[in-house]
């Protein structure tokens, strides 16, 4: 993945009196995003691609001088997302030409996808199957069923049995039978996809969430301030430390581990950066926001020597639950 902004320069002028010597640096963004929408259709299907509009402008009666659009462009591998970059490229130098325009890009973050110790894994996954999962209470499993049917998902309430641990989904490459071999099409973008080309990685996944939201949604919160959140990590910290302690003390599997990254994974592929030279860490990214809620965040931090748990300090109910006539 790249995250990367492309900031439309034009001419302002008033959009009323004198709109034809103006040159709107937003219509080169609506252009740019349109001409990407009709690409869509004619994209692998493993890319996911998303976009907002960071800079629309000032106020409706002045032509734009500066507007920007933010786009995230995924795919399966280092080479499909550069190819997914360039198209991105192209339809910003396109849509500078149409609206007699100019642009620069700059990257604001970029991962590669993660490829993790197979060696490893296998460790972490026979110490999980030692730990087990938690034992989820009345309450938290109640919690759970009530917020699957609020959002109308299964009911399938908390994982409680050790799944076996699966081989992810091979990369093929597109151009298969009828061009559908498209590679995987899920996994998170995360600099841990960099650091697992550099080095043998790993990362732990145990169930202190329910298994309901959409991601970055209320309903993936809802959950960190119960005993569920509390109780999978500690199982998860528990497999975590019986993993380095296996890696501390049996030098065969950092021997396999290495193996397995020199032969196996990094044999045809070697890590490439994405940032070009001149790009810079986009440091003040959040800061307008930060700035705005972290003074409003401090006034709810959990207090340990007031409270005896998070749930007690916000004066909530454990479980509070949506009864069935407020649902009607």
């Amino acid at each position: 993945m790249v995250s990367v902004e492309y900031q439309f320069k034009g001419e302002s002028a008033h959009a009323a009196g004198a709109p034809w010597r103006g040159k709107s640096a937003l219509d080169a963004v609506e252009l740019m995003n349109i001409g990407w929408n009709f690409r869509r259709e004619h994209l692998r299907l493993a890319q996911r691609s998303h976009y907002v509009i960071t800079n629309g402008g000032d106020q409706p009666n002045v032509v734009p001088q500066n507007a920007s659009v933010w786009y995230f462009f995924r795919e399966a591998d280092y080479s499909h997302v550069i190819d997914l970059w360039r198209v991105g490229d192209n339809m910003a130098k396109a849509a500078a030409l149409m609206t007699d325009t100019t642009f620069t890009s700059r990257v604001l973050g970029a991962a590669w996808a993660g490829h993790f110790s197979r060696p490893i894994a296998e460790a972490m996954h026979a110490n999980i199957k030692k730990v087990g999962y938690p034992h989820w209470t009345a309450d938290d499993k109640a919690l759970a069923v009530a917020l699957q049917r609020e959002l109308k998902l299964p009911v399938t309430g908390l994982s409680e049995q050790v799944a076996e641990l699966r081989r992810p989904t091979a990369n093929a490459e597109a151009g298969g039978e009828g061009g559908r071999s498209i590679g995987p099409t899920g996994g998170g973008s995360d600099d841990i996809g960099d650091i697992s080309w550099n080095v043998p990685t790993i990362t732990l996944r145990y169930p202190a969430n329910i298994q309901a939201g959409p991601g970055h949604s209320w309903a993936n919160a809802i959950s960190m301030a119960t005993p569920i959140a509390h109780k999978g990590v500690i199982a998860g910290a528990k497999a975590q430390a019986m993993t380095l302690l296996d890696l501390v003390t049996k030098p065969e599997l950092v021997a396999a581990a290495w193996d397995y990254f020199k032969n196996v994974q990094t044999k045809d592929t070697k890590y490439q950066t994405f940032l070009r030279p001149d790009d810079q860490p986009a440091l003040g990214l959040n800061k307008k926001i930060m700035d705005e809620f972290r003074p409003r965040m401090r006034e709810t931090y959990y207090n340990p020597e007031k409270f005896g748990t998070y749930l007690e300090q916000l004066g909530i109910k454990y479980p509070t639950l949506r009864t069935p006539e407020a649902g009607k």
